[in-house]
């Protein structure tokens, strides 16, 4: 008699099976996945703050959601609404000002800007080679895109429910999270104890970490950024502050800095004649621009401790691969990455 030999159609097919169902589960649920990443993005960077608003409220985690998820949908919609009411409501008179930028005509330098030790002579000749030829013809060809770009945007801002509908739906399901946060963290420890046990288990508390440090590092900078340039906005009295300010911070967020709005406008107040102000929105602009090289370490620091050119690569990396929220999950996929290589070169678990 041959021995018998093991089944392998069964196993197989059992595991087509499963990754059959896992398949079509994603499918189904692909309409969903934006809305669901976001929700649990908010809910682990913000527990901490559920369960102090938690204590303060008597103990009710339904009062202490609904106050988050008000919040939240402050955060999230009235922000949102006010910068498309703004753009659509001034869009005749954006248009009109970048088509004004054509009869421009570019100034030149201060005297004490030419009198800058090092940089003052190299400045002023590379100024007057823009000036002579022909600045404000630049300016002209460029003031027609300036015009398409803003009807372009304009006319993206056709999709807005959808872009509203994924906003509140967000904020459901974050209520959701929050409410059976612990029963929803123990089904995700236990498959990730069934992965790799206490291994399993530390780095998804790393994950977590990492949220939270780009939440505090990227989200608040970002904010505090659009804040203070806009409030130099305000001061030099410019048009469209709101708009300004809300792509202001988007750009912060994209991790392109405020410079692509506020040097415009420094530009714009030298060719106006505003020479005063101009100085010192430039002045503004610099420190602003130069705040997230001080903020944002220290912020990441204190929510996650991670190599910061590692964090760095996951929050670029992810927003050209995956939008904006590649922003938060390079870092938490270049963080596990790294913490399992780690502790598979040192053959034990990372320390808690």
């Amino acid at each position: 008699m041959t021995p018998s030999q093991p089944e392998v159609a069964r196993p197989v097919l059992a595991v087509l099976a499963i990754l059959g169902l896992i398949l079509a589960s994603f499918w189904i649920m692909r309409p969903f996945l934006g809305a669901i990443v976001w929700a649990t993005t908010i809910v682990v960077a913000t527990w901490p703050a559920l369960l102090a608003l938690e204590r303060r409220l008597w103990g009710k985690r339904g009062l202490a959601v609904t106050v988050l998820s008000i919040v939240l949908l402050g955060a999230l919609f009235v922000p949102f609404v006010l910068s498309v009411g703004a753009i659509v409501n001034n869009v005749d008179a954006i248009v009109a000002k970048t088509q004004s930028l054509s009869g421009l005509q570019l100034p030149a330098l201060p005297a004490w800007v030419t009198g800058l030790p090092l940089v003052g002579g190299p400045l002023s000749r590379a100024w007057d080679q823009v000036v002579a030829a022909g600045g404000q013809d630049l300016l002209a060809q460029a003031a027609p895109y300036a015009g398409k770009i803003v009807e372009w945007a304009v006319a993206r801002i056709g999709g807005i429910g959808l872009a509203l509908a994924q906003f509140l739906l967000t904020v459901v399901i974050a209520a959701i999270l929050w409410t059976n946060g612990e029963s929803a963290a123990a089904i995700v420890r236990r498959y990730a104890v069934r992965l790799a046990g206490e291994r399993g288990d530390a780095t998804l508390r790393l994950a977590g970490q990492a949220i939270r440090g780009v939440a505090l590092g990227v989200v608040v900078t970002a904010l505090v950024q659009a804040l203070l340039a806009g409030l130099g906005l305000l001061l030099v009295g410019v048009p469209f502050v709101p708009v300004l300010t809300a792509a202001t911070f988007v750009l912060c967020i994209a991790q392109l800095g405020p410079f692509l709005v506020l040097v415009p406008v420094v530009i714009w107040l030298f060719g106006t004649g505003s020479t005063g102000w101009g100085v010192f929105l430039l002045v503004w602009t610099i420190v602003v621009g130069l705040l997230d090289n001080v903020l944002r370490p220290v912020l990441i620091k204190k929510g996650a401790d991670l190599p910061l050119l590692l964090v760095f690569a996951g929050v670029l990396g992810g927003l050209m691969s995956l939008g904006l929220i590649g922003i938060f999950v390079g870092p938490v996929v270049l963080a596990v990455t790294h913490t399992l290589g780690e502790a598979w070169a040192r053959a034990e678990p990372r320390p808690e």
